[in-house]
């Protein structure tokens, strides 16, 4: 009876263990997992020194939506457009004629890489102007 239930914990801990080690991995992302409205909660920044994490208020907000489409409040002038993800890339193209952001590519794309959580997904500039020492942001599902 020992055995069974020295068993029996030790199969329940490693469970355990193991649910919370895959929460902290980020997901293989496609478009149906990042819909409906994100708000921008955190940016990862670095004054010279490390990263580090500071809060942010009144974060953009992004909606995505099943047609592939988006809405953002980011850029007063453009507000909306299409997207897709590429191998944990997000690829915005914002549909304003003659809206040229610095954040795009030389295709007129703006694109980051994708980090995927249960509740929240960090992304990270790979157009435009990059940060020197890096910088990440993080949206949460509202």
């Amino acid at each position: 009876m020992k055995i069974v239930k020295l068993s029996l914990l030790i199969i329940l801990g490693a469970v355990l263990f193991t649910s919370c080690i895959n929460d902290d991995m980020p997901k293989m992302a496609d478009a149906s997992s990042i819909l409906g409205n994100w708000k921008q909660t955190e940016a990862f920044i670095s004054s010279g020194g490390p990263q580090y994490w500071v809060d942010i208020e009144n974060g953009e907000e992004i909606n995505f939506f099943e047609d592939r489409t988006f809405s953002s409040d980011r850029y007063p002038e453009c507000s909306s457009g299409n997207f897709m993800i590429e191998e944990n890339k997000l690829i915005m193209e914002y549909s304003c004629l003659e809206f040229n952001p610095m954040a795009q590519n030389e295709d007129g794309l703006i694109t980051y890489d994708l980090e995927l959580y249960n509740d929240n997904f960090i992304l990270t500039p790979t157009s435009g102007p990059l940060c020197i020492e890096g910088c990440s942001y993080k949206y949460q599902h509202r």
